[in-house]
């Protein structure tokens, strides 16, 4: 998958160093994959949770923080959305952040 962008991801982990090994983990699978469905996520990820308008919310580091992305299957691309802690994300809307 083609990921945009990684400068969201990197710009989050040097607020929170303790994010930095997972994120690159979770970009690391996500960039050498090739998923053309949910399923194809969710056979990867079983906690991945998808939220309409094909965003996808990854739980990182155990759930200490949460991510999402916004997934283009036909196109081979995601966009992350978002990145925070889970009371960051209950203050947002999944679907159209």
């Amino acid at each position: 998958m083609h990921i945009v962008s990684l400068k969201t991801l990197r710009t989050y982990w040097e607020t929170h160093p303790d994010a930095e090994q997972p994120l690159h983990s979770w970009y690391a699978i996500a960039k050498h994959s090739q998923w053309k469905a949910p399923s194809d996520i969710k056979a990867v990820y079983r906690s991945a949770s998808f939220v309409g308008k094909n965003r996808v919310v990854f739980n990182i580091k155990g759930n200490t923080y949460r991510l999402i992305v916004a997934v283009e299957y036909g196109k081979g691309r995601m966009f992350i959305r978002f990145v925070g802690t889970p009371a960051e994300y209950d203050r947002i809307d999944a679907e159209t952040i």
